[in-house]
């Protein structure tokens, strides 16, 4: 029998039950006190029940032929021999009943408590039974049955005429397709590795920042293998009921062994792989069950031959060890943000269907998109693509794309937002900084756009045509920390005073000058070591972000190194600015007029022979600043 239908019976006869409650009152004739007074004094009555609970007497009529009476609502009416009339009496009782004149029978009876009771039994007694029904069939669960498919895994089965997605739509991971193609090799030829005596990994981790392609490797896996593959996330496991976790985990690799050979990915392991806390109070039991159910599957008594484990997370420092242990997942593929090559590929792929126009120049884009992962590409030619369509082209331009990289850097732009003058001309001075002091200065990428437009919280941005690099020198920090302290050297240097604008600038600034000090070593002052170290505690991977390894004395030098760093990085840039004065009040007024410089005009600007007079000061404009920059 299925648990609806179980269900069904259940609330069927719990209607049956209170129905039968309600049952010989539900044809009652109500009549007033008054009226049964006079009634009861000419013996109608053969029986007679005081509900005192409810303040109602119930009264049965006993006569030869029926007795014209008056009802409560003053209409006329009969009872006959075996009627019920029903009389309210409020909190009046036998003796009371009795002073008023009210003759009773014989067969009287009060049934206060009984009617206590039953209404009880109806208003407490049904949900208590719904909650035991509840309970029996958890614990019918927990103990390996399967009511209402609590204990059934959920993992989807991708089915073989589904569209396939294969290594050729993968790119930018070329070293982890390879791991994987070992995987497929063997799932398809097992006999070639046993002949040399090598075994497959059972398990397979992919670990890797959001974005860079670890769901999309694995649908790429199923693609190529063409074997079963079983499809589920690790928060599907987690229930509230202990043991439902676990149940599911069996259940899963049961239906995993009887389709062997497959396989099974589990998305966002981190949920339910997290490391055991022990005896710590506030342990999830519920969850490490299940993480102990999925480490028995994994590798236990019964092996799981032809059943490979392929996992994926972007929290592996939060894992359990038992999991990561040779014997259940053997190999870790690390996948990263693509580098150069791996981004024009990318940006091949994601472009296959769409209209390109014939200028378009992806190996120009691909040095704009440092940093960019595979989503954020995917992204980048949708937004374009979308662009296109909204401004009535048929094709995508490079100006659709880069707008579309601002777009996925920044967000989009807010031309309706009403920006006062004054705030404009500071954001104009600000961005010129940036890009002022970098052109000036030495390992620092090429400036590749300025803008004045609002995009997203930023009133404007500097962006650079930034590379791929592995490594970062001291003098390149430094250069750096200079270019992010021009914006408020030069609202200082032009306003007489600084806005809330250059607040994300310094919050970067101080956590590069801070890692320099406390994790590259970069200070003469305090020597070659490393300050503090990250941890991660606790089962759900909550605790304090930084341990403190060092003095109170230790931590004021280097809170006082990070402000002589950032001191000299502001200097800087103020001295650039200083020199290059004209050269700043030339680009903000071509910004405050063109709002945007990019390409041949932005070189232009920085060359061009200045022959106007600079502009007046603007600080003698007055008005506070609110603006939000870069």
């Amino acid at each position: 029998m299925t648990f609806s239908k179980r269900i069904a019976g259940v609330l069927a006869i719990l209607g049956a039950i209170v129905l039968s409650g309600c049952v010989g009152s539900g044809n009652a004739i109500s009549i007033s006190l008054g009226e049964a007074i006079n009634l009861s004094q000419s013996n109608s009555f053969s029986k007679v029940a005081i509900d005192t609970g409810s303040g109602t007497m119930s009264m049965t009529v006993e006569a030869q032929t029926p007795i014209p009476i008056t009802d409560s609502n003053g209409t006329a009416a009969t009872a006959s021999n075996g009627s019920v009339l029903t009389a309210n009496i409020d909190s009046l009782n036998m003796a009371d009943l009795k002073s008023l004149g009210f003759v009773f029978p014989v067969n009287t009876s009060t049934n206060a408590a009984a009617s206590n009771l039953t209404s009880l039994l109806i208003y407490l007694g049904i949900p208590a039974l719904f909650i035991l029904m509840f309970i029996f069939f958890a614990r019918r669960q927990a103990a390996g049955g399967d009511v209402a498919g609590f204990g059934r895994s959920g993992a989807k089965l991708l089915s073989p005429d589904r569209p396939k997605v294969t290594f050729a739509d993968v790119a930018g991971v070329e070293e982890a397709k390879q791991d994987l193609q070992e995987v497929v090799e063997f799932l398809k030829d097992r006999a070639k590795f046993q002949a040399i005596g090598a075994t497959i990994p059972k398990g397979v981790l992919l670990v890797g920042p959001p974005g860079t392609g670890k769901t999309l490797l694995a649908r790429a896996l199923a693609g190529e293998a063409g074997v079963p593959f079983f499809s589920i996330s690790g928060s599907e496991f987690v229930e509230l009921f202990v043991g439902v976790g676990a149940a599911r985990v069996r259940s899963l690799f049961s239906e995993a062994k009887k389709m062997a050979p497959c396989i099974i990915f589990i998305d966002e392991l981190d949920a339910v792989g997290r490391q055991r806390a022990g005896n710590i109070p506030g342990s999830h039991e519920e969850r490490e069950q299940t993480l102990n159910q999925i480490l028995v599957e994994m590798d236990g008594f019964d092996p799981n031959i032809g059943v490979i484990v392929l996992a994926a997370t972007n929290r592996v420092d939060v894992l359990d060890q038992a999991l990561l242990r040779p014997g259940r997942f053997d190999r870790r593929v690390t996948l990263d943000r693509p580098d150069t090559n791996g981004r024009i590929a990318i940006l091949k792929i994601h472009s296959k269907g769409k209209a390109l126009a014939k200028d378009v120049d992806l190996e120009l884009i691909v040095k704009q998109t440092h940093g960019f992962s595979g989503a954020d590409l995917a992204e980048l030619m949708n937004e374009a693509a979308i662009l296109a369509v909204r401004r009535n082209k048929k094709i995508i331009g490079m100006e659709e794309l880069a707008d579309s990289i601002d777009r996925v850097l920044a967000g989009p732009e807010r031309k309706s937002l009403a920006i006062r003058p004054r705030d404009k001309e500071l954001t104009a001075y600000h961005e010129a900084g940036h890009a002022l002091v970098a052109r000036n200065l030495p390992n620092i990428d090429p400036v590749l756009k300025i803008s004045i437009v609002a995009r997203g919280s930023m009133g404007g941005y500097t962006r650079f045509l930034e590379e791929d690099r592995y490594f970062i020198t001291e003098s390149q920090f430094r250069s750096t920390l200079a270019t992010f302290m021009a914006g408020h050297a030069a609202e200082q240097m032009i306003f007489n005073e600084v806005s809330t604008g250059p607040h994300g600038d310094i919050k970067q600034a101080t956590d590069i000058a801070r890692k320099m000090i406390t994790e590259y070593s970069m200070s003469d002052k305090l020597g070659f070591r490393t300050y503090g170290q990250t941890t991660v505690q606790g089962y759900l991977g909550i605790g304090p972000p930084e341990t403190k390894d060092y003095s109170e004395d230790t931590a004021r030098q280097i809170d006082d190194e990070v402000r002589v760093i950032l001191e000299n990085a502001h200097d800087t840039a103020r001295k650039i600015l200083s020199e290059n004065r004209p050269r700043l009040d030339h680009l903000a007024g071509i910004l405050l007029t063109k709002e945007t410089l990019e390409g041949p005009e932005l070189e232009k600007a920085f060359t061009e022979p200045i022959t106007e007079k600079p502009a007046a000061n603007p600080a003698d404009s007055t008005g506070p600043t609110g603006q939000s920059q870069s």
